[in-house]
């Protein structure tokens, strides 16, 4: 064991040496410090990298954060984490594709690493694991200028264990398609697309899996294999060969041994990966010899804790025959195996207080960083700063989570006359250079060599005098300012920061001995707020990416043609029209009738949506019924066109209404937030900002799925308006959500001058008394409350603004004392209701809507089982959660069985606490409990829908719905997202009877939920009743019977047109078509070849997006993306481009239809064409042989077009003619 003590700039930590091949750390003061001594363990190692060993997977995450920040991009000391599987031990699903990515990645670099350092939490360090050669043998190049057969190529990485899809979006994945190959390997950071030229390899280019839109080019990848497990015929024949010879499984019942037997990957196959090697291996002989394991506090009984709990689940599971187990040993090192493994080598062993070494082991040389609070509305608010400033002698760095906080700090220190340094990074602060024999922190070092004292954190200006500049790293470091107070922004160049402020995202801070240096993060700042975790920045899906259309359209699925009505979707057929094959849509109306649309024509179809399948209209071709129905629906839109445009009109004529919004209160107000905005939830606020200081009455809805950061929209609003010197409303339906509302406002007012109180049922009759008086004396700013703020007693001195959170679970009386409030005050509504995009466009400045579509960054989406009830899964489901510090909801909707659930629940789960919630339980109670929950006073609630609505506790990341089949498919989605609020996997588990005892449509409801499992699936399912909800929400519900009965996307085209009409004073024209286009015939192919994309439902999406585009430009675009996609276009879908781009020059025109074919063909006009008659003259008189009349309306054209290449050009030439009147 050796170190490099002259290329670490920094001391090392004490390390194993001579014959002491075991070292003991006094644990240091914060995780953070830990990670700061093993940075530099890593640094001073020769030879060897060094494996931090973590007790359990939270400790390993933070670790690796950690470092990651503290490292920053050293490709001299990589960070390799190896992390857990995340699911327990003989689960039977497997874990996620990323991490199975990557620790393929980390085991196929750890065998040639250096140095650097390896983060592991013990139970993964316990694991048994593929042995080398798989790793090795299952591995493959691929080169720019390969030779390459897709064929050969498809059966090598279905071998490889990777997956055929339609689209590639997951580790794992891969899609052949014409020239092209899409594969995601593991252990990469993006999907490859690959192009062949003949069958070379012409390029290979990254790709966004979102916008399946190409990146950055490479000249060669590592395929390494898709699986822990090989999937190729001898492995999967000695699995089953062990299977049968181990176990008296009967192998037609055993759908292990069946999966196997197909060649299919059955859930949890994992936990079977001794069957398939003669050997299997451990991490520790992926290790190079030099390796040096940090073995963490607590990681030797963690390891003990484990083995039991496998050991127990063990016994629980061996006994069934259909699925047979392999013993805990087969799987894991025991504890004994794992200390015999870690003792082979030097190591280092972190001792806490309670471990027997304490006393004797090495202290590293820091101290816990002090807590210097910030409290911005103190007299001197950074008083504790400076006074450390002023006596610490080192350099102090203040580490701020992102961009945004680093800002926010920056305006509190400079109001409170602290001007630190904004360097880039940690490294950056670590290259400067540290001050020289001076411990006066406040001197520094003038031009003329004699120090000169400035206050705390004062920066010099060129003169000398103490300036107010941000520093070097912002102004380049110019002039003697940034001379001789700059430097870290020039890799050492100059004196180091004496006082630095940058973006690190640590855990919690530190002090170092030597160097002397000070960490401080919002930790010591805001203590106040040390429990809150920052969530980090990640990207986000677009939201037009997560809408979806017809893509999504299963056969059979209802579909609205605007002409014909209703029918039923039969999927997409070629047919030979007229001696030209062209893509057709096949719909079936009532008495089996078929109506056949080309693709071209997609403009004219929509997915229903407004009833479930079952209820659907099913229309007949050629009858009246849709026709009434679309006219009677036409009528209705009117009727709510102008009350809106009525509204709109009473807001306009409000005037004087504006409030001033004081920034210099706002933005240290703002500041306060402990999260990272994301994008949707930053342009919400921006745009009720906005609202607010315009002179007309806002009347906003703010729309996002649940969890996704409403709140605080309401809350930055509720400060303007109260600072402004107006009163704030803030309506919600449920006591529980007002008072869980109240403790938001007021936690975040705390340190303002702005009173906030609620009006609930928790009150007594003379505290609301008291309040009510406060109300109409002006003296409160905020008051929260139920309907009961509705009430005639209520009055308000002052009001300015109203927010009301989920509206739709307000009664028919409460909506109308709201309307009536729309033309007064300032309105805001919050909803998780999901508001299709269509309506907002219909709507257009009727009434407002923001929709935050991104997921908070870190939240990932929620897991979801359908399971009939079945104990020992659930109790798995309750041992998951409880072993990682979770909570559960547990929903039973039955109120008089709820205590006998309770028994039941306590008899599977005896280690729960349960806690019990329902309606029917005095309100005092009730608001006991969700507190003690809140709190983790117990990690079980049993409880019913009464979570519905806004109860948020990011600790819960579990819920179990009994009966779920008896919940609607709005309510589920709603009951889902009360659990992953946070970083970690969140499960949902929907019990629900045997399948003959449920409904089709229940069933349809559940495999739906269950299907989506994406973040702001609210948006993609805007389907059925969420659709129609969000709709009805808006426009009132008097509406949603007219959308059932035409279908959504129709009625939202009615509304858009009755508006305008009345907008421009005209009566809306009932009887009048929509907006068809013209109909292009050239007599060619014009389609997306099926051997060129063969995914029906990617094709039809395209076919959609050709047919709806706006513009050539959209064309344009799109065309683009097909060919970066899919490769180049063969000439039918070439030919459907260019007749899409001649439709949309024809429409503009006032042009019906355009029919070319080989021997010429027609113009048919419509009755008012926008174009200038003697063109038409013209154009006959100068070749009277080649165009004339044929009626009123139809241009008859007599030329030679044999190619398609003379169709289009003459097209082309024929329209720009006539466009050019």
């Amino acid at each position: 064991m050796t170190a490099d003590k002259k290329s670490n700039r920094f001391p090392a930590p004490p390390l194993p040496h001579g014959k002491h091949l075991r070292s003991w750390w006094r644990a240091p003061s914060s995780p953070t410090a830990l990670a700061w001594f093993i940075a530099r363990a890593a640094e001073a190692l020769q030879g060897g990298p060094v494996l931090a060993v973590a007790r359990d997977t939270h400790a390993a995450h933070q670790l690796e954060s950690d470092l990651q920040t503290l490292l920053g991009p050293d490709p001299a000391l990589p960070l390799m984490p190896f992390p857990d599987w995340e699911t327990l031990a003989y689960d039977r699903f497997s874990p996620h594709p990323d991490i199975i990515s990557q620790r393929l990645a980390a085991l196929h670099g750890l065998p040639t690493l250096g140095r650097g350092i390896i983060v592991v939490p013990v139970q993964t360090l316990m694991q048994r694991l593929p042995p080398l050669r798989y790793m090795a043998g299952g591995s493959f190049d691929l080169r720019v200028g390969q030779t390459l057969d897709f064929d050969q190529e498809k059966r090598r990485l279905e071998a490889a264990s990777y997956r055929n899809v339609p689209q590639v979006l997951d580790p794992g994945d891969f899609a052949v398609r014409g020239g092209l190959l899409d594969v995601f390997p593991m252990g990469a950071r993006a999907p490859l697309r690959i192009e062949l030229f003949d069958d070379v390899v012409d390029s290979i280019r990254a790709f966004d899996p979102e916008s399946q839109r190409s990146l950055e080019k490479t000249d060669s990848v590592k395929m390494l294999p898709g699986r822990e497990v090989p999937l190729d015929e001898a492995s999967l024949q000695r699995a089953l060969d062990t299977l049968r010879e181990r176990f008296d499984v009967d192998t037609r019942r055993s759908s292990l041994y069946q999966d196997l037997k197909a060649g299919i990957a059955p859930a949890g196959v994992e936990y079977y990966l001794p069957l398939f090697f003669e050997q299997t291996a451990t991490l520790f002989d992926y290790l190079g010899a030099g390796t040096l394991p940090v073995i963490g506090e607590g990681a030797h009984e963690a390891a003990e804790a484990f083995w039991a709990q496998t050991r127990n689940r063990y016994e629980q599971r061996r006994h069934d025959l259909e699925r047979p187990l392999l013993p805990p040993e087969e799987l894991y090192l025991g504890p004994d195996g794992l200390r015999e493994q870690l003792n082979r080598s030097a190591r280092i062993e972190i001792c806490g207080p309670t471990h027997p070494r304490h006393g004797e082991a090495s202290p590293l040389g820091e101290q816990p960083a002090p807590v210097l609070p910030l409290a911005a509305k103190d007299v001197e608010p950074a008083a504790a700063v400076k006074s450390f400033l002023s006596s610490y002698p080192g350099r102090v760095l203040v580490a701020a989570d992102s961009p945004g906080r680093r800002e926010a700090l920056m305006e509190v220190m400079q109001a409170a006359g602290l001007k630190p340094e904004v360097v880039s990074d940690f490294t950056d602060f670590l290259n400067g250079r540290h001050p020289g024999a001076s411990r006066d922190p406040g001197a520094v070092a003038p031009a003329g060599g004699k120090a000169e004292k400035l206050g705390p954190g004062v920066r010099r200006d060129d003169d000398g005098k103490g300036g107010a500049e941000r520093g070097s790293a912002e102004k380049g470091g110019a002039g003697k300012g940034g001379a001789e107070q700059g430097g870290a922004g020039q890799g050492g160049a100059g004196p180091a920061s004496r006082f630095a402020l940058t973006v690190a995202p640590l855990e919690d801070g530190f002090a170092l001995d030597a160097p002397q240096i000070a960490v401080l993060t919002e930790r010591q700042l805001f203590p106040e707020r040390a429990n809150q975790p920052v969530r980090r920045r990640r990207s986000a899906r677009e939201p037009e990416a997560i809408i979806r259309d017809l893509g999504e359209l299963s056969e059979g699925a209802p579909i609205v043609h605007e002409e014909h009505g209703v029918g039923r979707y039969r999927g997409l057929v070629v047919l030979d029209a007229g001696g030209t094959p062209g893509e057709y849509v096949e719909i079936e109306y009532a008495k089996g009738d078929r109506l056949y649309v080309p693709v071209a024509q997609l403009h004219l179809i929509s997915r229903y949506s407004g009833a479930s399948v079952e209820t659907a209209p099913l229309h007949s071709l050629g009858g009246e019924a849709w026709t009434k129905a679309k006219r009677k629906a036409a009528e209705k839109v009117r009727d709510v066109a102008a009350e809106l445009l009525e509204i709109q009109a009473r807001r306009h004529a409000r005037a004087g209404l504006a409030l001033h919004l004081d920034r210099a209160m706002y933005e240290p107000f703002a500041a306060g937030f402990p999260f990272e905005e994301t994008p949707d939830q930053h342009h919400a606020i921006e745009a009720v900002l906005r609202d607010l200081q315009s002179a007309q009455p806002m009347d906003r809805v703010v729309c996002g799925d649940v969890g996704f950061g409403k709140t605080e929209v309401a809350v930055r609003a509720a400060f303007a308006a109260a600072s402004a010197g107006k009163q704030v409303a803030v309506l919600v339906p449920t006591t529980l959500l007002a008072e869980q509302h109240y403790r938001n406002f007021r936690d975040r007012f705390a340190d303002w001058p702005l009173k906030v109180e609620v009006l609930s049922r928790f009150k007594t009759a003379r505290e609301i008394k008291e309040e009510l008086h406060k109300v109409s004396e002006g003296t409160l700013d905020v008051i929260v409350g139920t309907h009961r703020l509705l009430q005639a007693d209520v009055k308000f001195k002052d009001l300015g603004l109203v927010i009301v959170d989920e509206e739709q679970r307000f009664g028919v009386r409460q909506k109308e004392a709201l309307k009536a409030l729309r033309a007064n005050v300032h309105l805001l509504t919050l909803t998780a209701t999901p508001i299709p995009r269509t309506l907002n466009m219909a709507m257009a400045g009727l009434r407002d809507l923001s929709i935050i579509a991104t997921p908070p960054p870190n939240r990932l989406a929620v897991q979801t089982f359908i399971t009939p009830w079945d104990g020992p899964l659930l109790r798995e489901a309750f041992q998951r959660e409880l072993a990682r510090g979770g909570q559960l909801y547990f929903l039973h909707n039955d109120v008089e069985s709820i205590g006998r659930m309770q028994r039941d629940l306590s008899e599977l789960v005896p280690e729960a606490r349960i806690g019990v919630a329902h309606g029917q339980m005095p309100e005092r109670e009730l608001e006991q409990v969700m507190l003690d929950f809140q709190k983790q006073r117990f990690n079980v609630l049993l409880c019913t829908t009464i979570i519905e609505s806004g109860i948020d506790i990011p600790n819960a990341n579990t819920i179990i719905i009994n009966r779920a089949d008896r919940f609607g498919l709005a309510q589920l989605h709603q009951l889902r997202g009360r659990v992953g609020r946070s970083h970690h996997r969140a499960y949902a588990y929907l019990v629900v009877p045997e399948k003959r005892s449920m409904t089709g449509d229940a069933q349809r409801r559940l495999d739906a939920i269950a299907a989506m499992d994406e973040l702001g699936a609210g948006f993609t399912l805007a389907t059925h009743d969420l659709e129609i909800r969000g709709a009805g929400e808006l426009l009132g519900e008097d509406q949603s019977g007219q959308m059932a009965e035409i279908g959504f996307s129709l009625y939202t085209e009615l509304l858009e047109r009755a508006v305008r009409s009345i907008r421009l004073g005209k009566l809306p024209d009932l009887d009048a078509g929509t907006a068809h286009g013209t109909e292009v015939e050239l007599h060619l192919p014009s389609l997306i070849p099926h051997d060129y994309l063969p995914d029906v439902h990617t094709r039809l999406t395209l076919y959609k997006r050709i047919s709806s585009a706006r513009d050539a430009d959209e064309l344009r675009d799109l065309q683009v993306e097909m060919i970066d996609r899919f490769g180049l276009l063969p000439d039918p879908a070439k030919h459907l481009f260019a007749i899409a781009e001649l439709r949309l020059a024809a429409t503009a025109m006032g042009i019906r239809k355009l029919d070319l074919g080989e021997n010429g063909g027609r113009i048919v006009f419509d009755a008012q064409p926008s174009i200038d008659p003697m063109s038409v003259i013209q154009m006959i008189q100068k070749q009277p042989k080649l165009y004339s009349m044929d009626g009123p309306d139809k241009l008859r054209i007599k030329l030679p077009l044999p190619e398609p290449a003379d169709r289009f050009n003459a097209a082309r030439g024929l329209l720009a003619a006539l466009a050019k009147s």
